[in-house]
């Protein structure tokens, strides 16, 4: 005891002035002393302070976030999906590979930046729609340019099929990656998500749901390439690049059937088959609603809307190449802000009907046999 602090020497003789104390105190200090051999026991070095001893027991008291492990069972599908969701559990999925991720080396722009720049430009409506959309990433690098834009991504599995690189149209590589989305899909329908798919090539002008009808009776709403004037007859030539789709044991079933088909179409795309099985009667068998999209609305270089007041979105469809793709979607978006432009002017708001696309000279030109081995990556016509 050191006797130059009067005030600890008061204290201590305190303690020792009942004999009550004096058996409390034995007591105090032969199990604090016990609890501290026991600790040095434990842990090492052999000799563990009592300030570390305190330590120890103060983090496991209250750990910190470094500590903690997150949950092995979490389903990162479930949560890339609620986070994108809008109050109705619906989403917009698209997805992409790193073709449509990285700029080729004599561009400056790639289809994911198109894509993301027609949600900037188009009406006031389109670019809170960013917030719902989920990017589904079939390769890392996809998936990384995902994350560095800050986008809602999901990076889905490809079972060892390497889905990065240029996907020939109608290549084994691209057949596959297409019924590989298609079982994708099928699992959002299952957990209850109704969405809207969307190529990346289809530039959003404006707010869809606001065309797409609101009638919960109608199960798939699907863009065409060409629109005969009747929005039930089952004879339009179907476009899986756009459609929107409700969660229900029907599409389930309907997604079921088509998925089923993949190993007896040999040489088919997805889209093909799915419009054989509409051909051949399964909105009928199993009871669905389908209603095929008007191009006045839903349009595409098949064939394009001719009226500006109304087209909603735009499909770069009837188009072999990417490179050729990413040049007349620029142009859609030039003509987009060119009418912008002249509804901004009150004077010539009621000219706006003359109003016309470029032509889509770059689309048309790759079907010539000299442009058949332009790089085509992820292309869907």
């Amino acid at each position: 005891m050191d006797n130059n602090h009067p005030k600890l020497m008061i204290h201590y003789h305190s303690l020792l002035s009942s004999k009550s104390n004096n058996i409390a105190l034995i007591i105090f200090f032969f199990l604090t002393g016990t609890t501290i051999l026991n600790l040095s026991n434990i842990w090492s070095p052999p000799y563990f302070s009592i300030f570390q001893t305190q330590q120890v027991l103060i983090q496991c008291s209250h750990p910190s976030h470094s500590m903690m492990t997150p949950k092995v069972n979490e389903d990162e599908l479930e949560l890339a999906l609620a986070k994108a969701s809008m109050g109705n559990k619906t989403v917009i999925i698209a997805m992409m590979n790193r073709a449509y991720a990285e700029q080729d080396l004599k561009g400056d722009t790639t289809m994911l930046d198109i894509f993301l720049d027609s949600f900037w430009l188009g009406d006031e409506e389109t670019r809170k729609l960013r917030d719902h959309l989920l990017i589904v990433a079939v390769d890392q690098t996809a998936y990384d340019r995902c994350q560095f834009l800050r986008l809602n991504c999901f990076r889905l599995e490809t079972d060892g099929v390497d889905f990065r690189g240029e996907k020939l149209f109608m290549s084994q590589e691209f057949i596959k990656m297409m019924w590989r989305r298609t079982l994708f899909l099928l699992d959002v329908l299952k957990r209850g998500y109704s969405f809207v798919f969307t190529d990346m090539d289809v530039m959003w002008l404006r707010n869809p749901f606001k065309r797409l009808s609101k009638n919960e009776t109608e199960d798939l709403q699907i863009s065409t390439d060409m629109f005969f004037g009747d929005p039930w007859n089952k004879k339009h030539l179907i476009n899986t690049g756009f459609y929107y789709i409700r969660s229900n044991n029907k599409t389930i079933a309907l997604f079921d059937k088509w998925y089923s088909m993949k190993d007896n179409s040999t040489g088919l795309k997805e889209q093909d088959v799915l419009l054989g099985l509409i051909h051949g009667g399964i909105i009928d068998q199993l009871g669905l609603r389908v209603r095929f999209l008007d191009t006045k609305y839903f349009s595409g270089f098949c064939q394009d809307s001719k009226d500006f007041k109304a087209v909603t979105t735009v499909h770069a469809n009837c188009c072999r190449s990417i490179t050729a793709k990413i040049t007349d979607l620029r142009t859609v978006l030039r003509d987009w802000k060119r009418y912008k432009k002249i509804m901004s002017y009150k004077r010539f708001a009621n000219n706006v009907n003359t109003t016309q696309w470029t032509g889509h000279w770059g689309c048309w030109n790759s079907w010539k046999v000299g442009n058949n081995k332009t790089s085509n990556k992820m292309i869907k016509n």
